[in-house]
């Protein structure tokens, strides 16, 4: 490969150029001299590294400082971490390195974005792991997580270059986490591109048709912009109010969500855009400017009442703050309008980083005598508790972290009147727990609005909420499957926990000695097999289960007759443990590449289609490694994909159908639509005579002149199943066919 060293310095110098610009309205009196001197530590730490691209590898630092500034709003320490973030990861330097010359502060950001090596893991998931360690630094310095959103953000923007095994795996860390972490944090416009890139990656026929007709449609949505805006415009330049606005046209993944959920073509997508309203407005005006741009919009558009949305009295959780309305516009289609002055505009747009700006000048603002960021520094205080108990797995510490990025809010109040907001879901427990631990053990009930309700009943905006209590604590394992917020289940799993221990060292005892019956070994293998053959997450679930008589001697013995079978299969067959083992293993078979083949390697490889998603040859694909079942195929939008994906990346394996294949495959199709005389006939004649695809089972109901059904067919490849679909579709009265996942 021919490197052209000097264009590659111009644009190494153009690249640093343009973050200083970015970066100057947060810089004041050395800073720029600290930027300089991590900009050439980390080019002289790096300076023989390339990505997967080719290019030098100090260009992805450069432009994850640039987004860290320019996209995030952050200063001086966090664009010098992020500079520095991969030179104790990838380099010979180490963090007493980065102390010395940057900082105790800028040493521990890049600590916390530093993976763990696979040596010092000690769960199941290296990738949860490193995912616990990172998150844990919210409670010292969210810098960390808002400069590893911005790594992350640079990786998804390049990651063409990368093999499909990884992209996978990165795009569905992507999904699971950080896109998530990203909105909880107010970072709208960056976890919007970060779903549209794990589209992307996941199925990019769909996403580059999106993305084509918004292209095409882009000239008439402007077009019934300025129809639209034009009277607003008039009547607020005749008041006087300073103000702009803007289109902001929907993702391309939640124009797929909604398309998806109501199964509608992209056509039918009334509402691809948001008018946006910003005014300028002192802190003291916001909220009378708002509702008096809002009375101009109704003015002339008829709004939906039901659609209004005050997150200017409540700012959402995550301090997000506009006033959102949805009126009927010209041509019958129904507008959002959202109204929001500049400061509302920023946060909106940067998120946390935001907040503190405003903070620190004093501009927070008050709501009902609180602060405006109370929201997300309420949520940031019950993640930090929730990390308070380490006695967590890594996949379970992330699952209940998960459970509270995810915004939909529900408002209720105490009896005297206080304000508290919980997760969409949440629970009377969940109530009872953050008023007082003691208060939640204890719970009986409540009185909702003065009637009596049980503590699993789920609560509503504006309920008033009083706890009933006995004087024992009555904490059980099933509280668990109702409760929704991070701090009850900690609380929950606390007081079990003792009980819990005292069945888990019984449990051991009765496992060790199992094992010694059957002659297995008591080691970290067989203990991994015996978990995931329960489907448990933890050994000390294993061990309370059999202490408590759960799982009995007859299920351990069933285990190890499955145990003795894969032993067998992997003396005849490859029955990998790790992507890495695959690899070397089939390259002795076939030396021509790592992947999986499907129709080919089923006398040499382990594997079957998975039942999640029952994928048929001409689907995208990939192989993830099971304890016990050898590889599982899985299509790459299956439901599950994801979570695998994110949480155990090690066992993914690249996976393609053989060029030719004779196979037939089951696929379920589910069909709606209105009720008439012969249309069973017509589906029927559509199926076995035009297109003799063989009908497997044929299910349906009719109610009211609407019908659903459920065929089960046989077919050899996606493009006939697409064919199949697309026919049925044309029939007259069938109003929908989907193509079901199990």
């Amino acid at each position: 490969m021919n490197i052209d060293v000097e264009k590659e310095n111009k644009t190494l110098l153009k690249m640093y150029r343009n973050l200083l610009q970015k970066a100057s309205p947060y810089l004041q009196g050395d800073d720029q001299k600290t930027i300089r001197k991590a900009f050439v530590f980390a080019t002289e730490a790096h300076k023989d590294m390339r990505r997967k691209s080719g290019e030098p590898f100090i260009y992805h630092p450069v432009a994850v400082a640039t987004i860290v500034t320019e996209e995030i709003g952050l200063g001086t320490t966090s664009i010098v971490s992020a500079l520095l973030h991969d030179v104790v990861e990838d380099t010979e330097y180490t963090f007493n390195d980065i102390e010395t010359h940057f900082g105790s502060k800028v040493a521990k950001i890049v600590e916390g974005l530093t993976k763990i090596s696979e040596t010092s893991a000690k769960g199941d998931s290296l990738q949860a792991e490193n995912f616990r360690k990172m998150l844990l630094t919210i409670s010292e310095d969210i810098r960390v997580v808002l400069v590893k959103i911005a790594d992350r953000l640079h990786n998804m923007r390049t990651l063409e270059s990368m093999p499909k095994d990884k992209r996978l795996k990165i795009k569905s860390e992507t999904e699971y986490i950080y896109a998530p972490l990203a909105h909880r944090l107010g970072l709208y416009n960056i976890k919007s591109e970060l779903e549209d890139l794990s589209l992307k990656y996941s199925d990019r026929r769909t996403y580059d048709e999106i993305s084509e007709k918004l292209r095409k449609s882009e000239p008439a949505r402007v077009k019934f912009t300025n129809t639209f805006t034009e009277p607003i415009k008039r009547d607020l330049d005749r008041m006087g109010i300073k103000y702009r606005i803007k289109s902001r046209t929907k993702s391309i993944r939640s124009i797929f969500n909604k398309m998806r959920k109501q199964n509608i073509p992209f056509e039918e997508v009334f509402d691809l855009f948001a008018i946006r309203i910003i005014f300028g407005s002192t802190m003291e005006m916001e909220k009378a400017k708002c509702w008096q741009i809002y009375s101009v919009v109704t003015d002339h558009y008829r709004p939906n009442v039901s659609r209004l949305r005050d997150w200017v009295s409540m700012p959402k959780a995550n301090g997000y703050e506009s006033l959102h309305t949805t009126v009927m516009g010209p041509e019958g289609h129904w507008v959002e309008v959202q109204v929001r002055s500049e400061r509302m505009d920023e946060i909106a747009e940067k998120g946390y980083a935001a907040h503190w700006k405003y903070k620190e000048k004093g501009k927070g603002g008050a709501q009902n005598g609180k602060p405006r960021e109370q929201g997300i520094e309420s949520w940031l205080n019950a993640v930090r508790e929730m990390m308070e108990n380490d006695k967590m797995s890594a996949i379970e510490f992330l699952d209940d972290f998960r459970s509270n990025l995810f915004n939909k809010e529900v408002f209720a109040f105490t009896p005297k009147g206080d304000l508290k907001v919980f997760p969409k879901g949440s629970t009377v427990l969940d109530f009872a727990f953050d008023i007082h631990t003691e208060v939640g053990a204890k719970c009986l009930g409540a009185k909702i609005n003065g009637r009596l309700v049980p503590l699993n009943h789920e609560l509503k905006n504006g309920d008033q909420i009083e706890i009933l209590t006995a004087n024992k604590p009555k904490a059980t394992e099933g509280w668990l499957q109702f409760v929704k917020t991070s701090r009850a289940r900690a609380k929950i799993k606390s007081y079990l926990k003792e009980d819990k221990r005292k069945m888990s060292e019984l449990g051991r005892e009765i496992v060790e000695r199992k094992l010694k019956q059957m002659h297995l070994p008591f080691n970290d293998r067989t203990l991994k097999q015996l978990k995931d053959y329960f489907g448990l997450q933890t050994e000390l679930d294993l061990y309370s289960q059999v202490g408590e008589g759960i799982i009995d001697h007859t299920e351990i013995k069933k285990f190890n007759e499955q145990h003795k079978q894969n032993e067998k299969l992997r003396s005849e067959k490859i029955v990998p443990e790790t992507a890495k083992e695959f690899k070397k293993r089939i390259r002795r078979i076939r030396q021509d590449g790592d992947e999986l083949v499907i129709g080919e390697d089923m006398e040499s490889v382990h594997y079957s289609l998975a039942k999640c998603c029952n994928p048929i040859f001409g689907d995208d694909i990939f192989g993830f490694i099971t304890i016990n079942n050898g590889i599982k195929i899985h299509r790459t939008n299956c439901p599950n994909a994801v979570s695998m994906m994110a949480n155990y990346g090690y066992r993914i394996i690249k996976a393609r159908w053989a060029n030719s294949q004779d196979s037939e495959y089951e696929i379920k199709l589910k069909v709606e639509g209105t009720d008439r005389v012969g249309l069973v006939n017509d589906v029927t004649k559509i199926i076995s005579t035009q297109m003799c695809v063989n009908i497997k089972s044929i299910s349906i109901d009719t109610e009211s002149s609407i019908f659903k059904g459920t065929i089960g067919l046989s077919v050899h490849d996606t493009d006939e199943a697409d064919n199949l679909i697309n026919n049925l579709k044309d029939i007259d009265g069938i109003v929908k066919v989907i193509r079901l996942e199990e």
